[in-house]
């Protein structure tokens, strides 16, 4: 473990600049693997500006840690749901945790997350703290409206809400990790957000359950229309 006291990040005209570097070679080689040769290279800085802003590597990494939690990448789900009942909702909200999860950016960030988390406990404690405490708020209070309206029957919020975003990376999730964002099809997100929906609806889902493939076909197609799912930077 390397993970030192943080100093203070000195800021200027090429900071970001520098930081966007840091972030493309963490990302695609991993802490261990990056050289300051070659951040400063993919920065289009020289070393002297590099070390300028960051004194060593490891305040560098947690820079561009903290940077990927700040940037707004896994943003609620308040507008996806909105005052949709339950059966039109949980498959947006389902297909945007699948796309994010999946997507090229998504993959390479939580490789770096789960490789450099023995490396750096604060901030996987700190990611914990943002990202995926505020994702699991925002879904729960949805659960609970749709408990609360007659549309679900749920005790357990805390286990449905980490099923229901299990489910949505369900035969995707590990695909996407190992053999990269671009082995999951249309058929394949289609499938597993579908059928993630389902599940969920026919575990927990009362009188407004209505799992027929024509309903569920109509909501993702209306919601393709509005482009209520965003594309993860």
């Amino acid at each position: 473990m390397v993970e030192k006291k943080d100093s203070v990040v000195t800021k200027g005209r090429k900071f970001k600049q520098v930081l966007d570097g840091a972030r493309a070679v963490f990302l695609k080689e991993g802490f261990a693997g990056a050289s300051v040769d070659d951040i400063a290279s993919e920065a289009r800085v020289s070393k002297a500006t590099l070390y300028s802003y960051f004194p060593d590597k490891e305040l560098m990494f947690s820079e561009v840690f903290r940077a990927e939690l700040a940037s707004g990448s896994e943003e609620p789900v308040a507008a996806l749901a909105a005052d949709r009942p339950a059966v039109e909702a949980l498959p947006l909200i389902i297909h945007a945790l699948a796309t994010r999860s999946v997507s090229g950016a998504g993959v390479q960030s939580y490789r770096m997350r789960v490789a450099e988390s023995d490396r750096f406990p604060s901030l996987a404690r700190e990611y914990l703290d943002t990202v995926h405490r505020r994702q699991r708020r925002d879904i729960r209070t949805f659960l609970e409206r749709w408990t609360l309206r007659g549309e679900l029957e749920i005790s357990d919020f805390e286990l449905a809400t980490e099923q229901l975003i299990a489910l949505a990376t369900a035969l995707i999730g590990d695909r996407a990790v190992f053999l990269g964002a671009d082995s999951v099809t249309e058929t394949q997100m289609h499938r597993a957000t579908m059928g993630a929906a389902q599940v969920f609806l026919a575990a927990y889902g009362m009188r407004y359950v209505d799992t027929s493939r024509a309903a569920r076909d109509a909501s993702m197609r209306r919601a393709d229309r509005a482009k209520t799912v965003p594309p993860m930077e």
